[in-house]
C-alpha cells in the first residue's frame, strides 16, 4: 500500500510517500481502506519532534522505521478480527488512531471507530475524532460545564474550537468566542452570543468574568488566563499552536504548572487528555445527524499533497480542519 513516512525529524518536506506493507490487524483490529483523513496538529508535532518529549514515544535519535503519521481517519472496513462486534466488512466508519491514518489502509482498535452517519461525507467525518472529542471530553468532563454558565473559549476558529463554541451552545452555555477579524462571522454562525477579536482586545483585561475557559491557544500564562476567571470557575488546558516551539515540553509545560497550582487556589485548573472511544464517537455522530454539530472545513488536499496541508496546519491560521482525500 501507499502510505506517508518519514526517517528524520523535521519540517512536513521530511514526509515521503512510501510502498509499505498492509498493516496486521489484531483480534480486537478492523483494516479500514481510508478515504479521507483530517491533519492536526498533533501530527506535524510528531513529524518534527515537537516538543522534544514527543521522541520517548516513536523514537529517540529519528522515527522508528515504518512508521505512518495521523490519527483521524474514515473510510471503509476491509477486514476484522475474531472478536470484533457490531462492524462489518463494507461498513463506513469513522474514528482515530495513535498513528498511521495516513496511508491507504490502516488497523483500527474497534473501540476507536463508530458507523459514519450516512448524511456525512468521508471528508466531514474524517474531520470529527481528535477535535471534537478534545472539545467534548474538555467541556462535559473536565470542565463540568453546566446550563447558564458562562463559557471562553479561546481559539474558538480552530479545529477544537469550532466544535466547542458549537458543544458549549448545546449545552446551554452563553459562549464568548475568542478569534481573529476573519473568523469573528464563523464563530457567531457557530453560537458564539459574545465574540472577542483577538488582534484589538485582550479578553483577560475583561471585566467580564467567566464560568469556564477552554484554552486552546496557550498564548496566556496562567495568572493571565486566571484574571477574567470567576473565583471558583474552572481553565481547562488544551495546548495549542502558540506553546513554545523547540522545547523539551512544548503545551506540557503549561499543564503541569496548572497541575501544581490547582490544589493552592479556589479556581480549577486541568489538562485535558483526550481518550478517543466509540462511545463518544457515536454521541458526536447522533448530534452530527440531527443537524446540531456539523464540522467546519477550511481545505482539502489530495493524498500526493499531504506535506503542503500539514505545512498549513503547521502556520496555526486554519479555520476549522484540513482534509486530505484518497
Amino acid at each position: 500500500m501507499k502510505a506517508w513516512s518519514w526517517d528524520r525529524y523535521g519540517p512536513p518536506e521530511v514526509l515521503a510517500l512510501k510502498d509499505l506493507d498492509e498493516p496486521d490487524i489484531g483480534r480486537d483490529d478492523v483494516l479500514v481502506r481510508v478515504r479521507a483523513a483530517s491533519v492536526n496538529p498533533y501530527d506535524w508535532r510528531h513529524v518534527a519532534a515537537d516538543p522534544k518529549l514527543v521522541r520517548l514515544s516513536i523514537g529517540l535519535r529519528r522515527p522508528r522505521p515504518g512508521l505512518v503519521p495521523g490519527a483521524d481517519l474514515a473510510g471503509v472496513v476491509e477486514r476484522v478480527g475474531d472478536d470484533v462486534t457490531g462492524l462489518r466488512v463494507g461498513d463506513e466508519v469513522f474514528g482515530e488512531v495513535r498513528l498511521g491514518s495516513f496511508a491507504e489502509k490502516v488497523a483500527v482498535p474497534q473501540n476507536r471507530l463508530a458507523v459514519k452517519p450516512t448524511g456525512l461525507t468521508f471528508e466531514q467525518a474524517a474531520s470529527v475524532s481528535m477535535s471534537a472529542h478534545t472539545a467534548l471530553q474538555g467541556l462535559r468532563d473536565v470542565g463540568r460545564i453546566a446550563a447558564g454558565q458562562r463559557v471562553l473559549v479561546n481559539g474558538a476558529s480552530g479545529g477544537v474550537g469550532t466544535f466547542a463554541v458549537q458543544l458549549a451552545t448545546m449545552f446551554g452555555a452563553e459562549v464568548t468566542g475568542v478569534c481573529s477579524t476573519r473568523n469573528l462571522e464563523l464563530v457567531r454562525s457557530l453560537g458564539a452570543s459574545d465574540t472577542v477579536d483577538y488582534t484589538r482586545e485582550d479578553f483577560t483585561a475583561r471585566a467580564r468574568r467567566y464560568d469556564l475557559i477552554l484554552d486552546n491557544v496557550g498564548n496566556h500564562s496562567l495568572g493571565q488566563l486566571r484574571r477574567p476567571l470567576t473565583p471558583r470557575g474552572t481553565i481547562v488546558i488544551v495546548g495549542g499552536l502558540a506553546s513554545a516551539r523547540g522545547s523539551l515540553l512544548g503545551p506540557a509545560a503549561q499543564m503541569i504548572r496548572g497541575a501544581l497550582v490547582s490544589p493552592f487556589i479556589s479556581q480549577r485548573v486541568h489538562a485535558i487528555s483526550w481518550k478517543p472511544n466509540s462511545t463518544d464517537l457515536r454521541f458526536l455522530a447522533d448530534l452530527m445527524e440531527k443537524g446540531e454539530l456539523t464540522p467546519v472545513i477550511d481545505r482539502t488536499y489530495p493524498f500526493d499533497e499531504l506535506p503542503q496541508a500539514v505545512r498549513y496546519v503547521e502556520q496555526g491560521h486554519a479555520r476549522g480542519k484540513v482534509v486530505i482525500t484518497l
